[in-house]
């Protein structure tokens, strides 16, 4: 299984870089990570939201991949616990499905990009930077495959 992190955004921070690859890396063959990213809108003084916001949503849908199952990061979503992180890999490897997570830019994803989701995930109900998202869920991914590898990374509940 491919899983595809498609997020807006290119030139993020050295810490961000690192930080996903830290984690990608780690990952076993059969469950690899791979970062796609799509450029922001170009905003002006005057702009308009939502026309920067389908913009972007609409690189973020042409770069998945074909028969992907896809999974939108919202605000919004479900807020799911690591064992359940873990419990949909378990169930989407043995689909045999790839899987495109979708990170929005600073406006969040458009509706396009929502109604094709799968599923919504939240990470926090907090609002958090769209380019910080990309470590967490790296490190969630990461932590998911630990746990249904009885790996010592993680020693949760």
């Amino acid at each position: 299984m491919r899983i595809y992190m498609i997020a807006v955004g290119h030139r993020m921070p050295h810490w961000v870089a690192e930080g996903y690859h830290h984690y990608a890396r780690r990952l076993p063959q059969h469950c690899s990570l791979h970062l796609v990213e799509t450029a922001t809108a170009r905003r002006g003084k005057s702009g308009n939201l939502i026309k920067w916001q389908q913009e972007e949503s609409d690189r973020l849908l042409e770069a998945i991949p074909a028969n992907s199952k896809i999974i939108a990061c919202d605000q919004r979503g479900e807020a799911w616990t690591t064992d359940t992180v873990a419990k949909y890999f378990q169930v989407w490897m043995g689909e045999g499905q790839n899987i495109a997570l979708l990170i929005g830019g600073p406006d969040g994803l458009a509706p396009a990009c929502l109604e094709r989701a799968t599923r919504k995930w939240s990470l926090s109900a907090l609002t958090l930077p769209h380019n910080l998202v990309r470590v967490i869920l790296a490190e969630q991914i990461y932590r998911a495959f630990s746990l249904l590898s009885y790996h010592p990374y993680h020693r949760g509940s």
